[in-house]
């Protein structure tokens, strides 16, 4: 008895066979069993009713010895258009050579010749059954590519086996199914997944941080490149994180390509972040350094595309080797160093004093906290003059951190390192109070930076708010800068921030205007009071006749459009009289004065 034979009755075959008797007795038998049969006397004639009747082709038989195009040569251009039609070669005892190519090249199973029917059918069936089957573990897989699948299969099908696990297969149990067995492979499987997943990452199936953490362990030497993808958060707000994912997955097979698995291992340890592991630590850095190179052109100079998106990349490699369990922690640093200073790809280097840098922003991150606590920063306020008179106008609030020694520390040494470390809330609150006090108790008129970050935090906002509302009588001598060299992402937060203060009677500019996002559309919506034009336009226009022409455009467009114009930076007499003869309303610089301490203003 054959098994499953009824599965034939609905198929169509694709027969080949290029002997005539042959031919006619296997087709006689054929179309007792199968719906549909479509006869090629060579392997010519066999591809070309393949390509006529693909659609409806569920199985193919072969010779392989025939004229014009052999069966293999047929199969080889049959799997370039459809690699999953199941196949079956009939041959001759004396062209056994001909099986490992044939089964090389996808050939499922193969029968002898003289034709055992019996057999034949019983092949045809199994074939198909075993398609149908990988092609549901295939799907299943696409839907959910960890899902444990355990196959029950007769003895006589363990050929199928290894294919069965090549396409994702966890476990088999044959047939008679011994259920004792069966349970014990299930929760076996579901274990063994629980485990795979603290090791490999679910989208790019690399190896994840936790396999890095074990495979570090084995070993002291390293020899790795850190690979990171610039403004990755980026694309996801662009295209969607679904798009995203697929950009990871892309750019996860591109690294495999360029690092063979042979020389390489590939982790991915952060949601932007991979690390390329050499096998073989004695190989020269150099030849990773050109590799890197290499990768890093292919990535910027060839786009990946999702979904007819054209999405471009740009990435950051940071190398390191290290005989002494550091290569990690060189690799991170320089990385971090090298989107600092722009660079596509550095190697780890001793004279770059990355670690100096990491433990200044160690000590600082203590002293703001601390500062914060000890009262430790004070507002500095440098005069802002009338161009025309030279008197002063307003101040504009600067923070400065007083040491123990009373040593005055510009923000240049820790404003950066606050904003990274989430500390800077606290700084403008400060800012905000040292400006009130000022104003009460000196009747003086003050400007105070405020960042788009500011204005879109609410507990930054409410605070504000609430010591506005505090000095609602005196609110009017209060005005807000707001940064323009960062990008404001969400208009109408600013609009909403304009009109509020206004309301208290507080003015409000836009400071650095020059310097980063600039546009002069954004002047004239937000209906601001004044721009400040940004020092880097300033500090060289008495030789610069460029930056005299840009000057003088923003001083006429804001005197088109009503408000007032700033220049800062202004160090010399020569620096203000140009700043004069161009019509700047107010001056600010070391010209006139250094910032000031709240004792040192009358």
């Amino acid at each position: 008895m054959i098994e499953n034979v009824s599965i034939l009755k609905n198929i169509t075959i694709l027969y080949a066979e290029d002997e005539a008797a042959l031919r006619e007795i296997t087709l006689n038998i054929l179309k007792g069993f199968t719906k549909k049969q479509l006869v090629a006397e060579n392997g010519a004639q066999g591809l070309e009713l393949f390509k006529e009747h693909e659609s409806e082709i569920d199985i193919i038989i072969t010779d392989v010895n025939m004229p014009i195009m052999n069966g293999l040569e047929m199969i080889r251009e049959i799997k370039k258009i459809n690699s999953n039609i199941p196949i079956i070669v009939a041959t001759a005892f004396s062209n056994t050579e001909y099986l490992l190519e044939a089964i090389d090249i996808g050939v499922d199973k193969y029968v002898l010749k003289p034709i055992d029917m019996k057999k034949l059918l019983q092949l045809m069936s199994q074939s198909l059954l075993y398609h149908e089957l990988k092609d549901l573990y295939r799907e299943i897989k696409k839907i959910n590519s960890n899902i444990p699948i355990i196959v029950a299969t007769a003895f006589s099908n363990t050929e199928y086996l290894l294919e069965a696990i090549d396409i994702g297969v966890d476990k088999y149990v044959l047939k008679p199914i011994d259920m004792k067995k069966l349970l014990q492979l299930m929760s076996q499987s579901l274990l063994y997944h629980e485990l795979k997943d603290l090791y490999v990452d679910n989208l790019t199936h690399l190896p994840n941080r936790n396999r890095l953490k074990k495979d570090l362990e084995t070993s002291q030497q390293g020899l790795m490149a850190m690979v990171n993808i610039d403004k990755f958060s980026t694309i996801n707000d662009l295209f969607g994180e679904t798009n995203g994912d697929k950009v990871l997955i892309e750019f996860a097979d591109s690294l495999k390509k360029f690092f063979r698995k042979e020389d390489f291992r590939i982790y991915r340890i952060e949601a932007d972040k991979f690390l390329i592991v050499s096998n073989d630590f004695n190989r020269d850095i150099q030849e990773l350094y050109q590799l890197c190179k290499e990768f890093e052109n292919y990535i910027e100079e060839d786009p990946v595309y999702i979904d007819e998106h054209e999405i471009d990349l740009n990435i950051t490699i940071g190398i390191a080797k290290s005989e002494n369990s550091n290569a990690y922690k060189y690799a991170q640093r320089v990385v971090s160093y090298a989107r600092r200073k722009f660079e596509p790809i550095l190697i780890y280097d001793d004279s770059f004093n990355i670690q100096e840098s990491f433990e200044e922003n160690i000590k600082w991150i203590k002293k703001i906290k601390n500062g914060v606590k000890n009262d430790n920063f004070k507002g500095y306020f440098q005069p802002i003059v009338n161009t025309q008179t030279k008197e002063v106008y307003k101040y504009e609030a600067l923070v400065r951190y007083i040491e123990e020694d009373g040593t005055v520390v510009s923000p240049y040494f820790f404003l950066d390192i606050a904003k990274k470390a989430k500390l800077y809330p606290n700084i403008i609150k400060i800012m905000i109070n040292e400006a009130f006090n000022l104003i009460i108790k000196k009747g003086k008129r003050v400007a105070v930076n405020i960042s788009f970050e500011d204005i879109a935090s609410e507990n930054t906002m409410s605070y504000i708010y609430s010591v506005i509302e505090e000095h609602k009588n005196h609110a009017h001598l209060l005005e807000f800068e707001i940064l323009e060299s960062e990008e404001i992402s969400d208009f109408s937060e600013v609009f909403k921030f304009i009109e509020n203060v206004k309301s208290y009677g507080c003015n409000v500019g836009v400071d650095d205007f020059g310097a980063g996002y600039s546009n002069f559309n954004m002047l004239v919506n937000l209906k601001i009071s004044y721009v400040k034009i940004d020092g880097s336009l300033i500090k060289n226009i008495d030789s610069s006749e460029n930056q005299k022409i840009i000057v003088k455009t923003i001083t006429e467009f804001a005197k088109r459009f009503g408000f007032a114009t700033v220049a800062e930076f202004v160090s010399s007499e020569e620096i203000y009289k140009q700043i004069k003869e161009l019509g700047v309303d107010y001056c600010q610089g070391y010209y006139f004065d250094a910032p000031l301490s709240f004792d040192e203003i009358n």
